[in-house]
């Protein structure tokens, strides 16, 4: 099953296939629909796909963003290694950069995450 944008045009990944789910437990996506897709304005949010790693939710608790706690109130369990997580492009880079970048779901990463990377990086991280 792949998503539909919000003007009815299907969703990519980095790919140029059809944008696949990347996870419903624990339900991720900025809109929480199981998918990493970009809001009506177009506007890039959380759309990497990602594998978390310990050495991952280190680090970005380092930067401020505890995803490992649980947050009940907001119905989020916290991750925890091994769970796949839609991520903010420009954190997947900074991840990158600090040699903390977790693997990811090509098929699931979306397209606009190329304004950001190249896709040979990409590659390079993929989950096979």
């Amino acid at each position: 099953m792949n998503k539909q944008s919000f003007d009815n045009q299907p969703e990519l990944n980095v790919l140029g296939t059809p944008l696949q789910p990347c996870s419903t437990n624990p339900l991720t996506g900025f809109f929480r629909t199981g998918h990493c897709i970009t809001g009506p304005d177009g506007q890039a949010r959380h759309t990497v796909c990602i594998e978390v790693t310990e050495a991952f939710l280190a680090f970005s608790a380092s930067k401020g963003n505890d995803l490992a706690t649980p947050m009940p109130q907001y119905a989020f369990a916290g991750l925890k290694p091994g769970d796949h997580w839609c991520l903010l492009a420009p954190r997947w880079v900074e991840a990158l950069e600090a040699g903390k970048a977790p693997r990811i779901v090509l098929a699931a990463t979306h397209q606009s995450v190329l304004r950001y990377v190249e896709i040979e990086v990409l590659r390079r991280y993929a989950i096979t």
